[in-house]
């Protein structure tokens, strides 16, 4: 069996987002703006975590295949592409996450 990735679901959120929200989930969720959209994300992420704190791990696989497609859905909505994201991950690994979480923390004060 051929492994699903995130490009591919990248590529279907793509293609989904130029339909009509009449006929696509995406595409009705893009509609309705980025603040939409990340609430969507956030309710999620909130159910991937309480998977993952009772040790539900069928609940946990589901609810992070969710995370997955409603991130790409708000990426999309908020004209940030997948590539950016990934070369953004790729810059990160130069240094340890440490230290690169430290890097972010002193930009912020």
């Amino acid at each position: 069996m051929m492994a699903f990735t995130l490009e591919q679901l990248n590529q279907r959120v793509l293609e989904r987002a130029g339909a009509s929200p009449d006929e696509s989930y995406t595409a009705r969720l893009i509609a309705k703006g980025v603040e939409r959209c990340a609430q969507k994300l956030g309710e999620e992420a909130v159910e991937a975590a309480i998977a993952a704190a009772t040790g539900n791990k069928a609940g946990l696989a589901a609810e992070a295949g969710d995370v997955l497609f409603h991130l790409l859905v708000l990426l999309r909505a908020g004209d940030v592409s997948l590539d950016a994201v990934m070369e953004d991950l790729q810059s990160r690994t130069a240094q340890s996450g440490l230290a690169e979480k430290a890097s972010r923390q002193e930009g912020r004060q």
